[in-house]
């Protein structure tokens, strides 16, 4: 009983919405620690104080992430979108290269192996991508949780067909990290993730996770920061790159790490598995309540997204009621993280059943 008053104590004294804000698989809510993070950054630039302090909260937030990951700091590179690690991904593939992807997933995670003309790409159905890999399968590619309608993959069962043909695997954790313990996410050979959804942070700062000996990528975006002593690899070529995956770093976005810091702090502090049960719990009870209603969702169990086919077009009148989901492809998709409380699902229960 502590622990859950606890909980809810540290979530109340972060977080005061205005709405009923169900969306975080558009955007997460900023912890008020990080808004304050936020404008203290901007006011050391502003008064041209030193910047040392912001490039500190850059490390800080690699050994965050990499705490969340179950990963050593030194395989966690830093960029600003899944998309741009992915490209690096697809840059490493010789032609011809097979990439096995599921239908419909995330386009970051997939459009640049298409891009790329000259490799293979195969779909299948999430539910049948481990038994969809093959021999001369190079990459299979993946959401650890779907974007459009919360389902997850089974990572365990992927990973093991993955190594039994000898493939890689590559997983995006942009819906999972920070509510799903990533406990499998030291076993896949590449993994992503975005940071301004459940990690609960600001646009701008995205992580990849990359074998210890790098996987065969190439640090094609490598600038000054990718040098083993950054400020001595500012001008000309950088002929000392870093030893570990700061090789694929991207020039950061010095404030969205600030204040992406102390958000991966607050869920430190909570705990993802206090926050996975809270979270599903919340979306369980959606589920049940759409049952009384004669709804049913897509069957994504274990998901703190929950997708209703054919209440899409419900979604602008949920809004002016106060009620922020979102209307994927006619789907009302609902997502439900740890500044919801049950007020808020039986809420959008009853504007529904209106």
């Amino acid at each position: 009983m502590e622990t859950t008053e606890s909980f809810e104590s540290l979530v109340r004294a972060e977080f005061a919405p205005k709405s009923t804000f169900l969306n975080t698989a558009s955007n997460g809510l900023l912890p008020a620690r990080t808004v304050a993070a936020l404008h203290e950054a901007a006011l050391l630039r502003a008064e041209g104080r030193p910047a040392g302090p912001l490039y500190d909260e850059v490390e800080s937030c690699r050994a965050a992430y990499a705490r969340l990951a179950g990963v050593p700091a030194g395989r966690v590179a830093l960029g600003s979108s899944v998309a741009a690690h992915t490209g690096l991904i697809a840059a490493s593939l010789p032609s011809g290269a097979e990439v096995l992807t599921a239908e419909g997933d995330f386009t970051s995670v997939l459009n640049p192996f298409h891009v790329r003309g000259d490799l293979k790409v195969r779909a299948v159905p999430l539910e049948r991508l481990a038994e969809s890999v093959r021999p001369g399968t190079a990459l299979v590619a993946v959401s650890a949780t779907q974007s459009a309608d919360g389902r997850n993959a089974d990572l365990t069962a992927l990973r093991e067909a993955a190594r039994a043909h000898g493939a890689r695997t590559y997983v995006d954790y942009s819906q999972s990290a920070g509510w799903l313990p990533m406990d499998s996410a030291a076993e896949h050979d590449f993994t992503a993730s975005v940071s301004y959804k459940w990690l609960l942070g600001p646009h701008g700062a995205a992580f990849l996770v990359v074998p210890e000996d790098f996987g065969g990528l190439t640090p094609l975006l490598a600038g000054w920061v990718a040098g083993e002593v950054p400020w001595d690899s500012c001008y000309g070529p950088v002929t000392d790159l870093a030893r570990s995956a700061r090789r694929f770093d991207l020039s950061p976005s010095l404030f969205a790490h600030a204040g992406l810091r102390t958000s991966l702090e607050l869920l430190e502090e909570l705990g993802v598995a206090a926050v996975h049960a809270h979270d599903l719990a919340l979306a369980d009870r959606f589920r049940a309540g759409l049952a009384g209603l004669g709804h049913e969702p897509v069957p994504a169990p274990g998901s703190a997204i929950v997708s209703v086919p054919g209440l899409g077009h419900r979604q602008p009148e949920l809004s002016e009621a106060g009620i922020e989901v979102s209307d994927r492809a006619g789907n009302l998709r609902a997502s439900f993280h740890l500044y919801n409380t049950a007020a808020d699902v039986d809420r959008l229960l009853d504007v529904l059943s209106g």
